[in-house]
């Protein structure tokens, strides 16, 4: 019977199957490294050439004086590497860090964080030469404090500007001290502590006197008549001194432009 023929073959046929099973058993187990590797291989390719990609932008905009434009910056990046998306992913890992990378008329630069700018503020003091006007006129109002405009002038021979008494004013050299007991009450001016401070003097008796002067080439074999190394001016006709009277709070106001249409 078939039957009885089928169950006496029973054991060769299990074994059959059973070596059957392991033979493909074996045959799945070793295609399986091959099949995986397929789509691990890929990847790893890429995110190198991004990372290359990330470095060599990094490099160029941290190099550059200029901003750079997406062109300019594709010709340091490899080859298939789109410059937009290198930017936007540099852009991104930079995000909330000290500095930034960002975008400028269409060029591209890293940038200290705006909330940052507060570590880099300076203040700088740029010291701007005297005028010749203003040198003299400083050491004539040293010389002959208290002293007026039109004493000035008359020494240097030549009208003061406005401009150059302003310029010692803001520089806190000279200050008006009084008006003089003349005529018109001129102003008159003299020299400050800031003065004596800055040209390293102890008091006005520390200025260099007509001699060295005269020695150091600074003063002409000329003076004027009455010009004076210390002290008040004094009357030429009487040789008094010539008084003046406190400023009141408030009152002073420059006369340097009186009747400067009637000076040559």
């Amino acid at each position: 019977m078939s039957g009885g023929e089928g169950h006496d073959d029973g054991p060769e046929t299990v074994e059959a199957m059973r070596a059957a099973v392991a033979k493909l058993s074996k045959a799945k187990a070793g295609a399986a490294p091959a099949l995986a590797a397929e789509p691990v291989d890929e990847p790893p390719v890429a995110d190198e050439r991004i990372a290359d990609a990330l470095r060599r932008a990094e490099a160029v905009l941290f190099a550059s004086a200029e901003p750079i434009d997406a062109a300019t910056l594709a010709q340091a990046l490899p080859p298939g590497v789109e410059p937009g998306d290198v930017l936007l992913r540099l852009k991104a890992a930079y995000r909330g860090k000290g500095v930034q990378l960002v975008e400028v008329a269409g060029k591209w630069r890293f940038q200290t964080a705006p909330d940052l700018a507060f570590l880099f503020e300076e203040t700088r003091e740029q010291e701007r030469p005297l005028s010749r006007a203003a040198l003299e006129t400083l050491a004539i109002i040293a010389y002959c404090q208290p002293v007026t405009r039109p004493e000035i002038e008359d020494v240097r021979g030549v009208a003061v500007s406005k401009g150059t008494v302003d310029v010692l004013l803001e520089a806190g050299w000279i200050r008006p001290r009084g008006r003089r007991r003349t005529p018109g009450r001129p102003v008159t001016y003299g020299t400050t502590e800031a003065f004596l401070v800055h040209f390293g003097l102890d008091s006005l008796d520390a200025l260099p006197g007509k001699n060295e002067l005269q020695a150091s080439g600074l003063l002409g074999a000329e003076i004027p008549r009455d010009f004076e190394f210390s002290g008040s001016p004094r009357d030429p006709e009487t040789g008094e001194l010539l008084a003046e009277d406190p400023l009141e709070s408030g009152e002073f106001q420059p006369d340097f432009l009186e009747g400067a249409e009637d000076r040559p």
